[in-house]
Parts: C-alpha cells; structure tokens; sequence
C-alpha cells in the first residue's frame, strides 16, 4: 500500500524551520539558528577544554616510550601503555570530529544538525577522556608502587569521574528552575 505525502513524519524529511522560535518557554528570544549559533559557540569552548586536556595527556604518554625504564615495563604495563595510547589518539579524533563536520557542512545550513552530531562526540571524546585519565594513573601507581596500588588509584579516579559527573548535575536538576526573568 503507497503511503500519502500527509503521512510521511515531517521531522524525518523536513529540515527545521531556520527562524521559527526554538523554545517559547525558556525565556530567551532566539530563532532555532540563532539557538544553533549559541549551542555551537558553547560546544566549541567544551571542545578546546577536551582537546587541551588529551593533548597534554597524549603527549605525556608519547614520550614514556623514549625513556630508559620503557624496556623494564612488564608485559601488563605496556598493554596498558599501547591501549593508553590507542584510546588517547581516538579521543583526540572524536574531540576533532565536531569542528571537521562544521567546515565539512559550513554554509550547508545544517547547524542544528552538526550541533547534535557534534554533542554526542564531545559526549563520547569526555568518555575517552575519563578512560585515558584512569588508565595514566593506573599506569604511573602501577610502575611507582605496585599492581593493587595501581588498582585502588584507578578504581578511586573512576569513582571521582563519575561523582562529578553524575553528582553536580543531580543537584542542579533537584533544585527548582530559576525564574529567567528574575
């Protein structure tokens, strides 16, 4: 059976409308590109953080192979280093991705778009962000320490990212909205 054009789900086949409101209710006066325009500058600057962050963390990781304790590492310790250092490089790309896909689409109008495309990349480049934090401070108590104190450190990190990840927010969504004309 052939499906009518007034059945076809227009959020699927129709792109946003550029300057129709974008949330009547939140108390900004924006059209959903000017939304768009805002959201990107936000994301760009959690972009720069991401980045710098797994910058330092990758270059700090590239020059343990050039040091003359690399070759006293056990066998668990450069697994963990190459899989540090595979997962630092893939963050770096994900942290990447959202500025590629904005030139890649620049003057496209598809910023709702990119934006949404890019958020879930920043999501995933934070992700990596937290393994490759983890997996350093496993790595440096393993070797200067000790396998369980590499252990506990790690386990410790993983409990703080989450904290302050999961934690702030909570707070922030139990406690009632402020009042955006006041």
């Amino acid at each position: 059976m052939e499906q009518q054009a007034d059945d076809v789900d227009p959020r699927r086949h129709r792109r946003p409308d550029p300057d129709a409101d974008a949330d009547r209710d939140d108390g900004r006066n924006e059209t959903l590109s000017e939304r768009s325009d805002r959201n990107w500058n936000e994301m760009l600057q959690e972009t720069r953080i991401v980045q710098t962050g797994t910058q330092i963390l990758s270059g700090f990781l590239l020059t343990i192979a050039f040091q003359p304790r690399f070759s006293t590492l056990t066998t668990f310790q450069h697994v963990v280093y190459l899989a540090l250092v595979a997962i630092a490089t893939l963050t770096t790309a994900m942290a990447l991705t959202p500025v590629v896909l904005h030139r890649r689409l620049f003057r496209r109008h598809r910023k709702p778009e990119v934006v949404r495309l890019g958020h879930r990349f920043l999501v995933l480049a934070m992700s990596g962000l937290g393994l490759v934090m983890t997996g350093t401070v496993l790595l440096i108590f393993d070797v200067a320490a000790g396998r369980t104190a590499g252990a506990v450190a790690a386990v410790a990190v993983v409990v703080l990212l989450l904290s302050l990840a999961v934690g702030p927010a909570r707070v922030v969504l139990r406690a009632p909205a402020a009042d955006p004309e006041g």
